[in-house]
């Protein structure tokens, strides 16, 4: 399988690229200035840019089996990258034939009424409206075979390989346990059409999932 990383020089793109090359996955590496950056071996690095148009995207994403969205700016760029960029690259996978897309989210980003109860999530608003709008259009509107992936607080630190999968209330999750997740979510049909929200947690990731 050839699966295309949108946003791959991010702390979930980096790790998430890793662990695909290491299971023997085909992977383009897409980022902007990407062909600059080191990868592992096998990887293919494509420069890539969010605000390029459809037509742009739909060529580079072209002969891929899957997408996988793992891109955030980071309060900088909301409307063309984390919202409009998300719903351009789904077109251009649409315009493929690819029908496989993984979108790495926030968590209760379709839920704005906990936007105000979590902590975490009080003072990014224009980040939670930026990717509600993102991913309303990917579960109402794509017509792809989505997997919505929406992780608590990223951690910079080990993974456990352990998540809690559907909290009830925000907290965190090491970075490797998200890249973890997406990564298997590849491998596990039966996440198509479903909004996995997840924080760390006691239960391994893959029986997590095999229960999604």
């Amino acid at each position: 399988m050839k699966v295309f990383v949108a946003g791959a020089s991010g702390r979930v793109g980096q790790e998430l690229v890793s662990r695909l090359a290491a299971r023997g996955y085909e992977v383009i590496a897409a980022s902007r200035n990407a062909e600059s950056r080191q990868w592992p071996t096998g990887v293919v690095a494509q420069d890539f840019d969010f605000h390029a148009d459809v037509e742009t995207m739909t060529a580079q994403v072209r002969g891929s089996d899957a997408v996988v969205f793992t891109a955030g700016s980071r309060g900088k760029d909301l409307l063309q990258t984390d919202a409009f960029g998300a719903v351009k690259l789904m077109r251009a996978a649409a315009a493929a034939g690819i029908s496989r897309f993984i979108m790495l989210s926030s968590i209760f980003s379709l839920q704005p009424e906990k936007w105000e109860q979590e902590p975490s999530l009080k003072n990014i608003t224009d980040y939670n409206i930026a990717k509600f709008f993102a991913d309303e259009w990917l579960t109402r509107l794509s017509g792809l075979e989505w997997t919505l992936v929406q992780p608590s607080v990223l951690e910079e630190e080990a993974g456990t390989g352990l998540i809690e999968l559907y909290p009830q209330h925000d907290g965190s999750i090491p970075i490797p346990d998200v890249a973890e997740v997406l990564a298997r979510v590849l491998d596990t049909p039966s996440t198509v059409g479903k909004v996995l929200t997840i924080k760390r947690g006691d239960e391994p990731i893959a029986d997590a999932l095999a229960r999604a």
